[in-house]
């Protein structure tokens, strides 16, 4: 029910903050072609691991199970190129949004996304009510998540009861692979990065953003802490410009935790059904992944609806095995939350430093300690946290505050 909905709410909001990166030229070329790479090697990395444990292996699910997911498959699944391309397109514009195929909502919020960014200014409001629209989605998904746990408790109960103790087993394996994988990703491929581009080693910068490490740990979200990362940005000595292109639209583009987690996820699911992705199908699964995974930062649950649209869309009879997931997604979603901070906080220090946006002695003086940041300056800014679509740009000039209107006081009157 909400799989669509939310995949064209997130494709058109993310499509269409690249209008903004678009403002800044050369710096939103390059933070674009960055977040682009980024999210592409963490999907590799994420199959190449999946291909090395195959986590879901040794959970052997009962034949009624597998066969149920075959026929299903079967059923809905297009047949040849041209079925394909013709069940990408959908009757009317609304009808891909109802009928629950999620490469029709995909077509439709692609070409929603490239004409709001064609017309400019005058696609704000429809851009803004798209926010709005997001938002209720993500309610409703919260609502429907507060009963998850007992849909997670039947599936995994029915799947521990045919299978014994091999299913605990193997979702204990698939969060390992997943921790140590993010793990390797920003202390092997982001920490090279920024020892080779910026110079600083990734622990130091890391250390300084521990406080908002614990503020997403907290809430599973980083949109959490979006405004302090601003803010720290700054103070960290990359400038105003970068600082307020690069992590708005990073929120959006560079979701390298969520992408580990989708190939993953879906490795996972495809084995534990007996029904094992081959190669082909795991590079078509990857780039649909790459396109759907922008715009789904932020909320808790997103890169689970954006797993079972992905499944959905290639292998429909592998969605049921996402109820798998379900139970252990609130300890995977703190990991994805912290890698995505993680890779939006390198991202902005590598593009400044490419694009000599960054003060580099101010950048060693504030990660040695030497000049703190002042906790004080953002009691103002948190009250204004979590919508990287409608958040004020930092170079939007203030108003200053309103003076005082004398108010006229009447003359005496005589005799009186």
């Amino acid at each position: 029910m909400m799989i669509s909905p939310i995949i064209f709410c997130t494709i058109v909001l993310g499509i269409g903050s690249v209008r903004q990166a678009a403002k800044v030229g050369r710096v939103g070329g390059v933070a674009l072609g960055y977040f682009l790479v980024m999210s592409t090697i963490a999907l590799a990395i994420g199959l190449f691991v999946g291909n090395v444990i195959h986590p879901g292996s040794s959970l052997h699910l009962t034949e009624q199970a597998a066969a149920a997911g075959n026929k299903a498959a079967a059923a809905a699944g297009a047949t040849g190129f041209w079925g394909l391309v013709q069940e990408t397109i959908p009757t009317t514009l609304f009808s891909s949004v109802t009928s629950g195929k999620v490469l029709q909502a995909l077509v439709i919020a692609l070409l929603t996304g490239f004409a709001l960014q064609a017309i400019g200014p005058a696609g704000a409001p429809v851009l803004r009510g798209i926010s709005h629209l997001q938002k209720v989605v993500f309610k409703i998904l919260s609502m429907v998540m507060w009963l998850a746990p007992l849909g997670a408790f039947g599936a995994i109960a029915a799947v521990v009861g045919a299978t014994g103790v091999d299913a605990l087993k193997s979702l204990a394996v698939l969060m390992l692979a997943f921790y140590l994988t993010c793990l390797l990703f920003v202390f092997g491929v982001l920490g090279t990065l920024l020892r080779v581009v910026a110079g600083v080693s990734v622990l130091r910068l890391l250390r300084y953003l521990g406080r908002e490490f614990l503020l997403i740990l907290s809430t599973s979200s980083s949109e959490t802490a979006f405004p302090r990362l601003i803010a720290k940005m700054e103070h960290l000595g990359v400038s105003r410009p970068v600082v307020g292109i690069v992590v708005p639209t990073g929120y959006s583009f560079n979701l390298d935790g969520t992408a580990i987690y989708l190939t993953l996820g879906s490795l996972f699911v495809a084995d534990a059904l007996g029904q094992p992705l081959s190669l082909g199908s795991q590079v078509s699964l990857l780039l649909f992944m790459i396109l759907a995974s922008k715009g789904a930062a932020g909320v808790t649950g997103a890169g689970l609806a954006t797993l079972a649209g992905g499944l959905q869309s290639h292998q429909p009879g592998l969605v049921g095995g996402v109820g798998l997931i379900v139970g252990i997604d609130r300890f995977m979603s703190e990991a994805r939350a912290l890698t995505n901070f993680a890779g939006n906080a390198v991202a902005t220090v590598v593009v400044g430093s490419w694009t000599g946006e960054i003060d580099r002695t101010r950048m060693s003086r504030v990660l040695a300690g030497a000049e703190p940041f002042d906790e004080q300056s953002m009691v103002e800014d948190d009250l204004t946290h979590g919508d990287p679509v409608n958040q004020p740009h930092p170079d939007a000039p203030r108003l200053p505050a309103a003076a005082p209107v004398p108010v006229p006081v009447p003359a005496p009157v005589p005799g009186g």
